[in-house]
């Protein structure tokens, strides 16, 4: 085989955990290929967490809107056009996906166009198969060729980074059409008048208020008692409240659920069943989670599954020696900034870097409403649940000073602390909470008490000082609470 497709290192998946992955290991000096399907940049960039932040910012937008009189400011709104919002968000996906593109050319790693198939799998001595648009366009006509080019590739190691797929249920399949997911939901040109929304997590909450933003009539849908079934239940309140201001319907608890399109209305609808109960809109965005997007194995012996994803250890290693598993691929919590992290680790325990293993009691992660949601450690159920004693300090921002200026005095600060002062979990509600929580995930990764947030002097006015003020709650010691 020609020295030219020897690699030390392939990457299977081109998405924050692959390319990041892919940028460290040249820095540590070695030969990468990194095979992508589809675009750079994977789900999150493409119809992920950048194109729907757009979106988050636009319906915003629009409810500040209502606030600009309170500060002086007297305004005409004349339309909303959620459309625009929804080009403005694929162009957005479109001008940071040739950023990560530039980044693979600064850093000297090649990407390949195509499907991979690993088909022998063993330290030092990994082949890939590679199918599809392989290599640089030659010639003019380089898009009207149909036959597949084949191309294989040697390595010492493998990092698989195919990231998720949708999950679907019987009675919850989607056609792309009327019945989305969240990708297709992304690509929509007109707005819905009436929309359901099957599920209330992370995704399917962030839909409901943009689309609620711009008009449309929104219901959701939850198995669980509460909206944001995994945050902390205090959270999960703040945003119930939040979504009856805005006019959000939803049914919570719902132990049988269906969703088809509606064949007397000539597939112009669909039809949720709910119990006994039916209901009519024009879509639906099923948004019941993720499971492993799993990369074709050819003729290796795949590595052990656990729970449908690829099992790793805290350094991203699977059972086969030289290869590793990062992302969506190697199971929850199924986020962004986890496979990026795990991307560094990977490369770095490949190249013999002696990594920190991934601590997930660390990670933090939010959702992106107004107020917004952030969290990082356990919920107080959980703790409970676990019977871990704790401490609680709660503290709403309608003290804050900075809040009550900005008009932001929505949600809370919610501190969870051990015997000895330690951060067991934390959990904000509130303007900026996505930035805020890295206070506390810095103060847990580094192992920090509650001493140190004292010793931290903090800004006023600022809402970070709520982040100290709750601490100090949590010990009968508020100053300004």
């Amino acid at each position: 085989m020609s020295e030219d497709n020897f690699y030390d290192l392939v990457i299977i998946g081109g998405g924050p955990g692959g390319y990041t992955a892919a940028i460290r290991a040249s820095q540590l000096g070695k030969k990468v290929a990194l095979i992508e399907k589809d675009k750079l940049g994977g789900v999150c960039l493409n119809r992920g967490c950048i194109p729907t932040k757009a979106l988050i910012k636009a319906a915003t937008l629009v409810r500040e809107i209502k606030d600009f009189k309170s500060f002086g400011i007297e305004v005409e709104l004349c339309a909303l056009k959620g459309e625009v919002a929804l080009a403005r968000a694929r162009e957005v996906a479109e001008r940071v996906g040739k950023g990560v593109a530039s980044l693979m050319k600064k850093n000297a790693i090649t990407v390949i166009s195509g499907e991979a198939s690993i088909f022998s799998a063993g330290q030092g001595n990994f082949l890939t198969r590679v199918m599809g648009r392989v290599g640089e366009d030659k010639g003019e006509d380089k898009k009207d060729k149909k036959e597949q080019e084949e191309k294989f590739l040697r390595s010492n190691g493998i990092i698989i980074a195919t990231g998720g797929k949708y999950k679907t249920y019987p009675g919850l399949e989607h056609d792309g059409k009327l019945i989305l997911g969240a990708f297709e939901a992304l690509a929509l040109t007109k707005m819905p008048r009436s929309l359901a929304i099957i599920g209330a997590g992370a995704i399917g909450m962030e839909f409901a208020y943009f689309f609620s933003s711009f008009g449309t009539e929104v219901h959701v849908f939850e198995k669980m008692p509460s909206l944001l079934p995994m945050e902390d239940g205090d959270s999960s309140k703040e945003v119930e409240r939040a979504c009856r201001r805005y006019g959000i319907n939803f049914s919570l608890g719902v132990e049988k659920l269906s969703v088809c399109v509606d064949q007397a209305n000539q597939h112009r609808g669909v039809v949720v069943m709910e119990e006994d109960k039916q209901h009519n809109f024009d879509l639906a965005i099923v948004a019941v989670g993720m499971q492993a997007n799993l990369p074709n194995w050819g003729d290796s012996t795949p590595p052990v599954l656990q729970n449908g994803f690829i099992a790793v250890d805290d350094f991203s290693r699977t059972n086969i020696p030289g290869m590793w598993a990062i992302g969506d691929v190697s199971g929850p919590p199924l986020l962004a900034h986890v496979a990026a992290h795990q991307g560094v680790i990977a490369a770095e325990d490949f190249a013999g870097k002696n990594p920190y293993p991934l601590d997930r009691t660390t990670i933090p992660s939010g959702v992106y409403l107004r107020p917004e949601v952030a969290l990082v450690g356990e919920s107080e159920e959980s703790l409970k649940k676990r019977g871990v004693f704790y401490k609680i300090g709660k503290i709403p921002f309608m003290g804050n000073g900075k809040a009550v200026a900005a008009n932001e005095r929505e949600g809370h600060v919610k501190v969870l602390l051990g015997e000895k002062g330690e951060l067991l979990g934390a959990h904000i509600v509130g303007a900026h909470a996505t930035e805020l929580i890295q206070e506390y995930a810095l103060l847990k990764s580094t192992g920090g008490t509650d001493q140190d947030l004292y010793n931290t002097i903090h800004s006023h006015p600022t809402l970070s000082e709520w982040l100290a003020e709750a601490v100090l709650l949590a010990n009968g010691r508020a100053i300004n609470f």
